[in-house]
């Protein structure tokens, strides 16, 4: 039984909906990826990125750590208004 088509040759990856893009990862970055598949028990690449972007907006975007957002950014822009040094990280 012959596939009936709207052209004889019919490219099925043309009508493809899904959207993707690239990401280049100098070789540190790519050892921190690595260690957060690990963490996620997730072999894939692609499946790993899309199940850290929900967590990450999951926590950035939760409204009890936007509160704590609000909070830490007023303190940089008061201390950077008033000319304090900024402290280093730990």
């Amino acid at each position: 039984m012959p596939l009936d088509h709207e052209t004889p040759f019919y490219r099925t990856h043309e009508k493809s909906k899904d959207d993707t893009f690239t990401v280049k990862l100098n070789p540190q970055e790519r050892i921190e990826f690595n260690e957060w598949k690990t963490a996620l028990h997730q072999k894939k690449d692609s499946t790993a990125i899309k199940q850290l972007a929900r967590l990450g907006a999951k926590v950035l975007l939760d409204p009890k750590n936007i509160e704590i957002q609000k909070i830490l950014l007023n303190n940089y822009r008061k201390n950077k208004r008033l000319g304090i040094v900024e402290f280093e990280e730990k």
